[in-house]
């Protein structure tokens, strides 16, 4: 039977305070969106004997739902999966906006006692790792200067993308544009769009909440893509899940909901990778019948992928063809030549004209916040690395991170993987074991990225990602069910993984 690896290293012991001059913590989570207070639920209900501290760059709490202020924000996955396992999502909609999503997390941490665990304005730019420590060393941008803390074990949950801004392609002509220019990630608290003409640019799921809700004050809106994308109407809210919570208890009915949920995705998702022709034929076919008699939807509604290289676009209660029938709003396929002070002209000599552009155009990838990772004193490069189980790295020790699903809710295997730590800690605790590491993994030159999709933010980023293997551990299984098993019931002391105990004292 393999068994993990042990090895006795004579000097590894936790790092003290009084040795570091830090703010030394057992475990240090990095972010405090969902995924960071997700975590601390976990680390305090599971791991009560473990010091933990938040710290979130920013100075409030709910990370994406936070940040992003544009009109009609709202949840792309429905929020009885995307919501906490410890504290279901109750509420009307099924598919929430954004400032609800932010009131939940908040109120979360208050109910919890997490938000007292929060250091905010406490950005991490820096991890270094001591063996001989066993313990990281964070540097950390404040507002009253650099600080430093310390930490045996440090878990990111800082998402996978750059708060500080947003991708933007660039076209010609921009700078002659009369009118507004505004990124959805940058919205203008101030900007007024009734009565104006509005060009949103893109495809993806922010530049299909854009258009229904700014269609009900523009005088008009056009979404420009330079492909489509698959687009399915769905509910906005889930009358199974509205009457279980009105008949049972909070958590049971909160259970009951996902586990249906969880089962209908699964299902919809591997009966459209495994008969992608059929999957697509029903999702044009769906989108068809939403739209005026006559429409172009082999031009506009049909992507050159299959289902599920890229993530559905969800449309609650079908608002964005809704909004297309009423003449409110319109698609248009085509690419851009240049940027006119009236608007833009497309490739095809089309001018479309604008008061103000929207450039949905996506995110940058950034993980674990951006900081840089030393590991005894050498640079570490996470896109060089293979991931285990999707959530911890070869060759780094005592560090994991909370990466979501690329075809379910995000919450599902953060909450999986916080729930793993805890068990991975109490397990390193019962054996006194001072770190846990991934063995090093070589890289085959055809390794898929550990998100495994098509998306443009996914190319433009292979070279940042971790990688995948060929097998479990070492290979995201992107199923839910698989991964409770795995996560909860498996084995911690993973053949995969090489332990050090601590030194006799």
């Amino acid at each position: 039977m393999n068994q993990a690896v042990v090895v006795d290293q004579a000097s590894a012991q936790p790092v003290s305070p009084a040795r570091s001059g830090s703010t030394h913590f057992d475990v240090i989570v990095v972010g405090a969106g969902l995924s960071g207070i997700g975590a601390a639920y976990n680390l305090q209900s599971k791991c009560p004997q473990r010091t933990f501290a938040i710290l979130e760059g920013r100075d409030a709490i709910g990370g994406t739902w936070d940040l992003f202020r544009y009109p009609g924000i709202r949840s792309d996955s429905d929020m009885h999966t995307l919501g906490f396992n410890f504290r279901p999502w109750n509420g009307e909609k099924a598919i929430a906006d954004g400032p609800s999503i932010r009131d939940y997390v908040r109120e979360t941490a208050e109910v919890y006692g997490i938000d007292k665990k929060i250091r905010f304005g406490h950005r991490v730019v820096k991890a270094d790792w001591s063996s001989a420590d066993a313990a990281w060393t964070l540097t950390v941008e404040t507002a009253d200067g650099a600080k430093t803390f310390s930490c045996n074990f440090l878990y990111c949950c800082s998402g996978y993308y750059d708060y500080a801004g947003g991708y933007m392609p660039g076209w010609p002509g921009m700078d002659t544009f009369a009118g507004t220019i505004a990124h959805p990630q940058k919205w203008p608290e101030e900007l007024d769009y009734t009565g104006k003409r509005v060009v949103v640019i893109g495809s993806g799921a922010t530049a299909v909440t854009l258009v229904p809700a700014m269609s009900e004050k523009a005088a008009h809106v056009t979404m420009l893509q330079r492909s489509p994308t698959y687009i399915i109407a769905r509910p906005a809210e889930d009358a199974i899940a509205n009457f279980l919570n009105r008949v049972l208890p909070r958590r049971i009915a909160g259970s009951l909901t996902k586990w249906k949920n969880v089962a209908r995705q699964q299902y919809y998702y591997r009966m459209m990778r495994k008969k992608p022709a059929f999957a697509k034929g029903a999702l044009i076919h769906l989108a068809k019948q939403q739209l005026p008699e006559g429409y172009d939807v082999a031009k506009h509604l049909t992507p050159r992928y299959n289902p599920w290289d890229e993530r559905l676009c969800l449309v609650p209660d079908g608002d964005l063809f809704r909004v297309i029938r009423d003449g409110k709003a319109a698609i248009e396929t085509d690419t851009i030549e240049t940027f006119m002070p009236t608007g833009l002209k497309l490739a095809s000599g089309k001018e479309i004209p604008a008061d103000i552009i929207v450039t949905a155009t996506g995110l940058n990838v950034q993980l674990l916040g951006g900081m840089q990772l030393t590991v005894d004193g050498k640079p570490v490069e996470l896109g060089k690395t293979v991931s285990f189980k999707g959530a911890m790295f070869s060759g780094i020790p005592n560090l994991a991170l909370a990466f979501g699903y690329a075809n379910a809710s995000w919450t599902l295997k953060a909450d999986l993987s916080s729930a793993y730590l805890c068990r991975l800690l109490n397990h390193m605790d019962a054996r006194g074991y001072a770190a846990v590491m991934p063995r090093e993994m070589p890289i085959v030159d055809d390794a898929a990225a550990m998100l495994p999709l098509q998306s443009g933010y996914i190319k433009r980023s292979m070279h940042l990602m971790p990688k995948q293997g060929a097998e479990a551990p070492w290979k995201a299984n992107h199923n839910y069910m698989l991964d409770v098993f795995e996560f909860r019931f498996g084995k911690v002391d993973d053949a995969a993984l090489v332990f050090t105990p601590r030194a006799a004292r």
